[in-house]
């Protein structure tokens, strides 16, 4: 029974839209090209959606994004409590990662689990080394025009949990890089330079050029890295989080050239 059981995530992968949509395109146009034997022109056309199928399964694969984070972003390592003190480090600030502006389970609005996992490293380090915490987040680009700032929402949940409040709101920013300029101004009014930035790993690349930039002295405190979480025949069949996470990396991969073409004009 054991050994049946075993093979449940195999099989429930199997049953998912990622993997089974994937495989019924795939047949469907090898079927496809199977008829249009004595139709040559439609063969290219054919070929391409193949093409593009197979991308599709590979980018949907958490292995590809595991290969992707580590051989196309510049990789961070994780910060110690040591370091924080021998960098004279003065205050830990988390980027924002979003807002679900309705959460039915709290009747108002919330963190997004990725913001959330970023806010509770902060309190984490910040416990850890008697640092005061600082929350970036307005409403971005795409949010509506009546969500609460994320920097607020951030105040909610940390008192839901009844943790430390914190110390400082950058509650008017849209994307990193007014995170990083609102931010900056507003630490430095207190006389803050040095901080601990804390975001995910695959963002942190972006984020700390920004932060530097904006005129601080950034420690990276990454977290929530890409990495193998499953056994390795399942990282090779297609799923939402493989994809999420191929996502991140080349979208993280276009905003770091095109920082670096602006910064050099």
């Amino acid at each position: 029974m054991d050994s049946l059981f075993s093979i449940k995530p195999l099989l429930t992968a199997l049953a998912l839209p990622a993997t089974s949509g994937l495989l019924l395109l795939f047949a469907l146009i090898a079927w496809a090209w199977r008829r249009s034997i004595v139709r040559a022109s439609v063969r290219l056309p054919l070929a391409l959606a193949m093409l593009t199928t197979l991308m599709l399964w590979l980018l949907s694969c958490q292995a590809v994004a595991i290969w992707l984070a580590l051989n196309l972003l510049p990789q961070v390592s994780p910060v110690s409590l040591h370091e924080l003190k021998d960098q004279g480090v003065q205050a830990i600030v988390v980027l924002g990662g979003g807002v679900e502006s309705n959460a039915p389970e709290y009747s108002e609005a919330t963190l997004s689990p990725d913001a959330m996992m970023r806010l509770l490293f902060g309190v984490y380090l910040s416990r850890q080394s008697n640092l005061p915490m600082a929350y970036t987040g307005g409403r971005g680009w795409s949010g509506p025009a009546d969500q609460l700032s994320e920097a607020d929402v951030a105040a909610l949940a940390l008192s839901r949990i009844g943790a430390p409040s914190l110390r400082w709101r950058e509650n008017v920013s849209r994307d990193t890089h007014e995170n990083a300029t609102h931010t900056a101004a507003m630490l430095q009014r207190d006389g803050i330079v040095r901080i601990a930035l804390i975001t995910n790993a695959w963002h942190m690349p972006r984020s700390l050029r920004e932060f530097e930039s904006a005129g601080l002295e950034v420690t990276p405190a990454p977290m929530g890295y890409i990495q193998n979480d499953v056994k390795p025949l399942l990282q090779w069949l297609p799923s939402g989080k493989g994809l999420r996470d191929s996502a991140w990396v080349l979208r993280e991969c276009l905003g770091l050239w095109i920082l670096k073409v602006l910064q050099k004009d």
